[in-house]
């Protein structure tokens, strides 16, 4: 069964992302609080490094 993939807004990505890079709270943690996977989090975090 093909189901549709989520599609997350640049605002939550970067929410997420400053979080990640904060470091306050670990992947996991912010994984459960947005359902997102920590995997595709560390991701995030790495573009919004590169682009400083």
């Amino acid at each position: 069964m093909a189901g549709s993939r989520k599609r997350y807004s640049s605002d939550l990505k970067a929410k997420i992302a400053l979080e990640a890079i904060r470091g306050n709270k670990t992947a996991n943690e912010i994984a459960a609080e947005y359902g997102v996977h920590p995997t595709q989090i560390a991701q995030w975090k790495k573009q919004a490094l590169v682009l400083q």
